[in-house]
Order: structure tokens, then C-alpha cells, then sequence
């Protein structure tokens, strides 16, 4: 039972999240929108790990991010890695691809780029900070999956939607990310939870620097007293 409300959450989680990234860009927006290069990549390079994990039975002993293996690569290799079985590794093919592409067309290819290499980066480190994991890694209480950075990345369109919003419904749907990932991290442990509270709050810090840099723009450029 508890395996099933596990499974339930996370996959409510990520509904919530792509209905935020559909509602910000327009749902009737989205047959018009270029080819979005940077899911296509990234949703790739995760094909190309599978195929490699059939291809190969060392692949995951090689690329994981076990924390008791050396070898630099892993980190990022290990993301593209996946452990879920067959339904787990499509459902995080395809949550890789329908969550980038509504990055993409919100962020812009190399901000989601970035973002999702902070999706890889960030969420390790800082729960060694705050002595919540075991080493870096795309979720450190799972050593392979694409799903840690998704989930990061896929929160930051809930943030997205809570600035642009003000009709009650949306601003709840975007709000309930990372309140259900907290309540997820903390009832279940549930890794994806915790990477989501982390993508909303780098995103949100990413809009008040754009915000900060967009009200000093004016201000520099007035002239002074003193200036013709």
C-alpha cells in the first residue's frame, strides 16, 4: 500500500507541474511553437542511455553516481542512467521530454539547459548541507534517473505560473508544487518531492535578479541632474 501512494504522489506531482507549464504558455499556443531543440537533446541523450543499458550490462556498475565508486563522470552520467524497470524508464522518458519542451518554450533553450544541469548539481550538494543526503548525485537517495533533475526542472514552471497569474485555481495548482513536495519529503521521503521545493526556489530566486536587473536598467540609464 504504501508503494502505491509513493508511486500515486509522484505521478500527481508531475501532472501538477506540466498542467503549470500548459497554463502559463496557453495550451492553444503550442501547435505554433518551434521545435523545442533542447528537450529533443536532452530526451536524446536519455534514449541513447537505455539503448546503452541493453547493450551493455555494465553500464550501470560504470555510469551510476554510487557514492562509494570513484570516477568524476558519474554525476552527470549517472542521469541518464535509468533503474525503474520498463514502466519506470518511459515514464522518465517521457516526462524528460514533455517538461523540457515547456521549459524550452518558457525559458529558452540554454536557461533550461542550465537549469536542468542545476537539477543535476544543486539538489546533492545542498542536502550534504543540510546533512539530508549521502553525496552528490541527480537525487542522492537513488543513485541513477533522470527523474531528480525532471522534477527540479518541471518545478520551476510552477513558479513560473504563480508570478503570472492571478485567477485563484492556477495560483493553487502552482502554489500545491512545492507544498506537496514538502509534504511528500517529509511523509514519504520521497526524493522527487524535496528536488521540486529546490527548482521552485531557484526559480524564484532567478525572477527576482531578473527583477532587480530590470528596475536598475532605468535608473542607470536616466540622466542625473547634472547630465544634458
Amino acid at each position: 500500500m504504501g508503494a502505491i501512494v509513493f508511486n500515486v504522489t509522484t505521478a500527481a506531482l508531475m501532472v501538477m507541474m506540466v498542467n503549470c507549464g500548459l497554463a502559463v504558455l496557453g495550451r492553444d499556443t503550442l501547435r505554433g511553437r518551434p521545435l523545442p531543440w533542447a528537450a529533443i537533446a536532452l530526451t536524446a541523450t536519455a534514449v541513447a542511455g537505455v539503448l546503452l543499458q541493453l547493450a551493455w550490462s555494465g553500464a550501470m556498475d560504470a555510469l551510476d553516481a554510487d557514492p562509494a565508486k570513484s570516477g568524476w563522470w558519474r554525476e552527470l552520467t549517472s542521469v541518464f542512467m535509468q533503474n525503474g524497470g520498463l514502466f519506470g524508464g518511459l515514464w522518465n522518458l517521457l516526462t524528460l521530454a514533455a517538461v523540457a519542451a515547456l521549459a524550452q518554450w518558457y525559458w529558452g533553450g540554454p536557461l533550461t539547459l542550465a537549469l536542468f544541469l542545476a537539477g543535476v548539481l544543486l539538489p546533492g550538494r545542498v542536502d550534504t548541507l543540510l546533512g539530508l543526503g549521502d553525496g552528490p548525485s541527480a537525487d542522492p537517495r537513488n543513485f541513477a534517473g533522470s527523474s531528480g533533475a525532471t522534477y527540479f526542472l518541471g518545478a520551476t514552471l510552477a513558479l513560473a505560473l504563480l508570478t503570472r497569474t492571478r485567477l485563484p485555481k492556477e495560483i493553487a495548482l502552482a502554489a500545491g508544487v512545492p507544498v506537496l513536495g514538502l509534504a511528500m519529503w517529509l511523509a514519504q521521503d520521497n526524493g522527487h518531492g524535496l528536488v521540486s521545493v529546490y527548482g521552485f526556489a531557484l526559480a524564484a530566486a532567478i525572477r527576482a535578479v531578473r527583477h532587480l536587473l530590470r528596475t536598475a536598467r532605468p535608473t542607470a540609464a536616466r540622466p542625473g541632474p547634472h547630465q544634458p
